[in-house]
């Protein structure tokens, strides 16, 4: 009987999987002919269309099209779009060099060595050594120990610790870290216990808005710092954004927004005054000594990377090159191995650079500049522009990945004419954090629901407040720096 059960799983699951398959097909056809068509039809309405720009028009909305049905995974996307760039540009009868309007297509996969590339990779070593080393346990146990035995007081120093780690590692991999830690005591609560449901919700939400402090936190930070930077050198002044600059602007709204949210969350489960059992015990000093010496050569380079990245305004040394100080260092004694290494989330980076590529694409070809054109005679009020955009940015990263909304939306709102570009790129970066609403929203957000303890429905609340408050504040944040000069 037992024997029947497994293969009728086995047949379900098997069957599953082809019905998923032919699904995607679908999709993946259907979105080629979507965009042609829609290529098609704006070439016939547009004769100063080039021939490059219908190509770099086609890849746009096909990569679009993509990303928004997931009929193949973001990553592909991403190398998707640095093929079809070299393939069709390179072959076009029009791109000839020499010529006005030549694209070297080489640009394109150069990408993979922007400077954004080497910073959330310098970003990804540092997160691997302290995970392999159990920093990352040690100084989230140490922070526990200080925040008292209260409820509230467990749930602010759980969210405010998630957030903080957030900022340097992986929002999942801290996520998953901090769940795991507290899984054995939300046990022994129970699951309808108001702290253990306020945990569950608050960790993961801490995780994508700590996310949004610093440039290597999350990669639609990265997308956003390199296309203000990108628009800045191409106009010969403006604005720069170094590892400081992006902190200014994202860890003031990061840590109001946990502050916030930490606050309703204790007033919606009605945490008491009760005293708990204190969730984590501190890890003993490990007697091995290679161990002790390990731990401390990760918080040395820790501390000297993240203090040349905050100062890099002063000493020049670009951030893309601090970031090879852990990329040299943990392997060359020993922390990190080549297994280690095929750990690094590498599908986050093949986005990253694809999305950079579709960028400059848009730029070179001059797709930009027709489009500027074309909303000239337009005038489109900042604030309005901002507003709308930020919460199409959570609409949209709700449903798809935030990387990939930001990749879209950034370009997009960089060629309204009348708003400042690089505003615009920072509010659409930061709010791309706030998408909370559905278990699948964000990978923290999945995480949380993957334990058993909590229904769909509880990510509303988190996803709601977050979603409605983040991209209000974020502007705000943003009008009053400009307004004190400090962009």
């Amino acid at each position: 009987m037992a024997d029947s059960r497994r293969s009728a799983e086995r047949l379900v699951n098997r069957m599953q999987r082809v019905v998923d398959a032919q699904k995607r097909i679908i999709l993946f056809l259907l979105s080629i002919i979507g965009a042609f068509l829609l290529t098609y039809f704006v070439t016939i309405q547009e004769e100063q269309f080039s021939v490059i720009q219908q190509y770099v028009f086609f890849i746009l909305i096909f990569a679009v099209t993509l990303w928004v049905t997931e009929a193949i995974p973001p990553f592909a996307v991403g190398i998707l779009i640095v093929g079809l760039l070299i393939f069709l540009i390179g072959q076009a009868e029009t791109n000839v060099p020499g010529q006005p309007g030549y694209i070297d297509v080489t640009t394109f996969i150069q990408t993979w060595s922007n400077s954004v590339i080497w910073l959330m990779l310098g970003g990804f070593f540092l997160a691997l050594a302290l995970r392999k080393t159990g920093l990352d346990a040690d100084l989230f146990a140490l922070t526990m120990s200080k925040v008292g035995s209260k409820p509230s007081q467990i749930l602010f120093g759980m969210m405010l610790a998630t957030a903080v780690a957030s900022m340097v590692m992986s929002n999942t991999a801290t996520t998953a870290m901090m769940v795991a830690s507290i899984l054995p005591f939300i046990n022994k609560l129970g699951k309808e216990h108001g702290l253990s449901k306020a945990l569950l919700l608050g960790i993961p939400s801490a995780a994508a808005i700590g996310g949004m402090g610093t440039i290597i936190g999350s990669p639609p930070n990265a997308i956003a710092v390199e296309a203000i930077n990108s628009m800045s050198k191409a106009k010969s002044g403006g604005i720069q954004i170094g590892f400081l600059e992006w902190m200014v602007l994202g860890v003031p709204v990061a840590m109001i927004l946990v502050l916030i949210f930490w606050f309703l969350l204790k007033r919606k489960f009605k945490l008491n005054e009760m005293g708990v059992d204190s969730v984590v015990e501190i890890k003993n000093e490990p007697s091995n000594l290679e161990e002790r010496f390990q731990k401390r050569i990760v918080l040395a380079v820790l501390a000297v990377t993240v203090l040349l990245w905050l100062t890099g305004r002063w000493h020049g040394i670009p951030s893309a090159a601090v970031s090879g100080i852990p990329i040299i260092f943990f392997p060359m004694i020993g922390i990190i191995t080549g297994d280690d290494v095929r750990e690094i989330p590498w599908d986050t980076l093949m986005l990253v650079a694809g999305g950079l590529s579709l960028g400059l694409a848009i730029q070179e070809s001059g797709l930009a500049e027709f489009f500027v054109a074309k909303l000239s005679n337009f005038t489109f009020n900042e604030y309005a522009m901002m507003t709308i955009f930020a919460f199409a940015t959570v609409l949209f990263s709700n449903i798809m990945s935030n990387t990939a909304t930001a990749t879209i939306l950034i370009p997009v709102a960089s060629i309204l004419p009348g708003v400042n570009p690089a505003y615009m790129a920072m509010v659409i970066g930061v709010s791309a954090s706030c998408a909370l609403f559905l278990p699948v929203s964000t990978p923290p957000n999945a995480i949380a629901y993957s334990t058993g303890l909590l229904k769909q429905s509880d990510f509303r609340f988190g996803g709601l407040t977050i979603g409605l408050l983040g991209p209000i504040l974020v502007i705000v944040w943003v009008v009053f720096l400009y307004m004190i000069g400090y962009f």
